[in-house]
């Protein structure tokens, strides 16, 4: 099991670690980590893994094995390895991943914004979406922006916290997602709260600590998607 440091502390940039493992496809095992594995529609971290002698192992994403609670670390092509129990220094794309969380948290917001059941959602760079199970609802996308905008800017608070298993099971109005459910197996599931009373759901991915970290939001290609499904994306206006 690898520790998952950005779990506590999303911002972390780097830290120490141990290789405890190279698996069969090349991919890098740490004792612990900063990087998000791929999971919960948000990619994977990339970055970089110094050793001790100054050489950097470039790492181009970072995945969960079939185990998901091993966190492996893709190296670029053509990159060296190291030997189990090398020591050497992680460093994480921060710019990239900071990008992630802001726009991580903003699609809750979005999910706020429009109280419908999500079918379907990915984070990306500069760009997210979420996909809606609306019917034939209409959306009016001077409001939505507006109201979006006003949630980032509210400057709310975001913390975490966590419930089990059996918590989660008596309240299912926690989980909004419809296709991505929440992370289970250690008998307790990891909720993002949002402000007193703006949101609250399952999620074990990355986000900023105040809504206001978000900036500015731009309304990008609202889509429809099947009979009952719209596709909604959002995109950071820097």
């Amino acid at each position: 099991m690898t520790t998952p440091l950005f779990r506590e502390d999303a911002y972390l940039r780097t830290c120490e670690a141990e290789v405890v493992g190279v698996n069969d496809r090349g991919g890098i095992v740490l004792d612990r980590t900063v990087f998000y594995a791929t999971g919960g529609g948000q990619p994977g971290d990339n970055g970089s893994l110094e050793m001790q002698d100054g050489n950097r192992i470039a790492v181009a994403t970072t995945v969960y094995d079939e185990d998901r609670t091993t966190i492996v670390h893709v190296p670029c092509e053509g990159e060296p390895l190291p030997a189990v129990g090398t020591r050497l220094t992680v460093h994480l794309d921060w710019a990239r991943r900071y990008r992630l969380m802001r726009m991580h948290t903003a699609l809750h917001l979005l999910s706020v914004a429009l109280p419908y059941p999500v079918t379907g959602g990915q984070i990306g760079d500069p760009e997210g979406r979420l996909d809606f199970d609306m019917g034939d609802e209409t959306i009016d996308k001077e409001a939505l922006v507006e109201k979006i905008n006003a949630l980032a800017g509210g400057d709310h608070e975001i913390s975490t916290e966590w419930i089990t298993d059996e918590e989660l099971d008596a309240n299912p109005g926690l989980v909004k997602t419809m296709s991505v459910k929440p992370p289970r197996g250690a008998g307790r599931v990891r909720l993002v709260r949002i402000g007193d009373n703006v949101d609250l759901q399952p999620c074990g991915g990355t986000h900023v600590t105040r809504t206001s970290e978000i900036g500015e939001l731009a309304l990008g290609k609202i889509e429809k998607k099947g009979k009952q499904n719209r596709r909604v994306r959002i995109r950071l206006a820097d």
